[in-house]
């Protein structure tokens, strides 16, 4: 699905990230450990063309990104941040913002909209402001929006690290459902060993801007 090869990152005038090569496969769940300054959302936004690296390639599907437009490559996408940053409207808006952008017809944004608040469980809360909600409730928003898109490559900063843990968990199990659903490729950066076995089908660690051969026993586990 992607494969990184000799990937150089500077932020500020400092070499952050090197990775020689990194493979994606199709399908898979992929974690990012490490710990905090080891490259791992400096990672994420080069992969959302976010950020542009100092040198390198990223092959999507063979293809170079310099190919297609980020705005090309955006629309294959999906990120979810730690934080929703979800929009001062209701949910079902939130939800649909992304389809609407794409100018698809308005029943079709409906329908899909409709499906991804019931596979979510939020179905509730579709009229309630976007800005008034528990944290677990917006993290649930934000991850339909991201799903309703039927990404290539699903990209998940920490995405359960603000949550109390009886939310967190039970948002981790609707997740893990949701990607074996789907097969949605995915890049889960997150510091907590419990995700990686839960969610995971592999996971490399990142330390001091690089890929470390020396993974710990959360990691071999995995």
């Amino acid at each position: 699905m992607i494969e990184i090869r000799d990937l150089l990152v500077e932020r500020d005038g400092h070499l952050v990230l090197t990775i020689d090569r990194l493979r994606i496969e199709r399908g898979e769940v992929l974690a990012v450990l490490g710990p905090n300054g080891a490259g791992k959302t400096t990672l994420l936004l080069v992969l959302a063309r976010l950020l542009k690296p100092k040198h390198g390639t990223i092959q999507f599907q063979s293809r170079t990104g310099s190919i297609e437009s980020d705005l090309a490559y955006r629309r294959r996408i999906s990120v979810v941040m730690q934080d929703p940053l979800l929009l001062d409207q209701s949910v079902f808006n939130n939800v649909a913002a992304g389809l609407r952008f794409r100018h698809l017809p308005e029943g079709e944004v409906r329908e899909r909209t409709a499906v991804w608040l019931e596979k979510l469980g939020i179905p509730h809360l579709r009229r309630r402001p976007g800005l008034r909600l528990s944290g677990g409730e917006a993290q649930r928003v934000a991850l339909a929006r991201a799903f309703v898109l039927a990404p290539e490559l699903l990209l998940l900063d920490e995405p359960f690290a603000s949550l109390d843990a009886a939310a967190r968990q039970a948002l981790a199990d609707e997740l893990r459902r949701l990607l074996a659903e789907t097969r949605t490729t995915t890049v889960l950066i997150t510091h907590d060993p419990t995700e990686v076995r839960r969610l995971a089908t592999r996971a490399v660690w990142l330390e001091d801007g690089r890929l470390s051969d020396r993974a710990p026993d959360t990691v071999a586990a995995s």
